[in-house]
């Protein structure tokens, strides 16, 4: 199974400003790709490199692969869609491939605009960064950089097991096993009526700051939902490992249009990522060994709210 892990590079502060040189100067020059490519309706790699390699090069100080690596950049873009210009911001992602970027247990060799520099790399140790695939993004965030890399997760093998731990997803209660274990959604409401408050507010002040801060609110609330779902998904597959079990889960396709609540529910009822969190068990499930099994909610309800054993 692939996933990408998101590992912090510990950096000096040259270190620092030599890395955003390259990215800023990478982007400038996807930019530049990109201008040509938009007015002149060619959007093949290949020809976009046949036309503008050297003056990539010379213009924006990029070595040979990470000029490569732009075109093909900005035509993945553009295999999306070819009919909206398309402007890559400063700060945007570098894509690097083992030739210019390698790791060694701790240490990351990469290249920037002054050579290759050495540096530390944080990551959680039950992660294999030795079977990294692909290429890796270095990305830039409050102002620290990070690698996103792709890693081949190896996977268990499954327990073919007749019994079942049946997980159904609510508002109450964020989620209900078969146990009869209860996840519950009071302290996830609080936080989001908090988070509704202070957004309602900001948004009627309307300036500049007042918008930047609501961005701020909202990756915070998105950041506080994602490790809420990561930390109940764990523990229902880490019990349906410890019991030797399948999990039962409730098919969500559809949950928003078939669940009526009172107009006063209705925020609260949209804001919880449920698809994240079922996807959050069925990757963990993966791993682990767990089958993951999707039931029709028509099904599970003739039986009972949640589902104890599928036949």
């Amino acid at each position: 199974m692939l996933l990408t892990i998101k590992s912090k590079l510990v950096t000096t502060q040259g270190q620092h400003d030599q890395l955003l040189r390259t990215m800023e100067s990478f982007n400038k020059a996807c930019d530049h790709i990109s201008d040509f490519a938009y007015n002149n309706r060619v959007f093949s790699k290949y020809q976009l490199q046949k036309n503008l390699y050297y003056e990539i090069r010379d213009k924006f100080s990029l070595s040979s692969q990470l000029t490569v690596r732009a075109f093909g950049k900005v035509a993945e873009s553009y295999k999306v869609d070819k009919k909206t210009f398309h402007q890559f911001k400063p700060h945007g992602a570098v894509v690097y491939d083992q030739r210019i970027l390698s790791i060694s247990k701790d240490i990351v060799s990469i290249l920037t605009l002054d050579g290759r520099i050495k540096t530390q790399i944080k990551y959680r140790k039950d992660k294999n960064i030795d079977n990294k695939k692909g290429q890796t993004d270095l990305i830039y965030k409050h102002r620290k950089f990070y690698l996103q890399i792709v890693i081949d997760q190896p996977e268990e093998t499954p327990v073919n097991s007749e019994e079942f731990l049946g997980v159904d997803l609510g508002i109450v209660n964020i989620a209900a096993t078969s146990d009869g274990k209860m996840y519950s959604g009071e302290k996830c409401q609080k936080v989001r009526k908090k988070y509704a408050r202070i957004k309602a507010k900001l948004q009627s002040i309307g300036t500049y700051s007042a918008k930047k801060h609501l961005r701020k609110i909202s990756k915070k609330e998105r950041r506080f939902k994602k490790d809420t779902n990561h930390i109940i998904s764990k523990d229902i597959v880490q019990t349906a490992k410890d019991t030797n079990r399948s999990i039962a889960l409730e098919e969500l396709k559809g949950i928003r249009e078939r669940t009526t609540v009172r107009k006063a529910d209705r925020e609260k009822h949209s804001k919880w990522a449920f698809s994240e969190l079922r996807n959050f068990i069925e990757y963990k499930g993966k791993i682990n060994g767990i089958a993951v099994r999707f039931v029709d909610p028509a099904y599970t309800s003739k039986q009972c709210s949640v589902c104890g054993h599928i036949s």
